[in-house]
């Protein structure tokens, strides 16, 4: 029997929570920057690797070790 680790399950939402917070507040701080284009593409780039992390780690979490 497999225990999951819920440590990573709790990890990978508050990431995934994190990665979605910084996107749409940067959203709301790009028009005011000189190049809001660029801008987002790094806050995209940046959400989706938080976002990509936050994914395995619940993956990981859930599929958990064996006792």
């Amino acid at each position: 029997m497999r225990q999951r680790n819920w440590r990573f399950v709790i990890t990978g939402f508050l990431f995934l929570a994190l990665a979605i917070g910084f996107f749409f507040i940067m959203l709301t701080v790009a028009p005011s920057s000189t190049d809001p284009e660029a801008m987002m593409q790094i806050v995209g780039n940046a959400s989706g690797v938080l976002g990509g992390v936050s994914v395995i780690l619940i993956i990981l979490g859930l599929i958990g070790k064996k006792s």
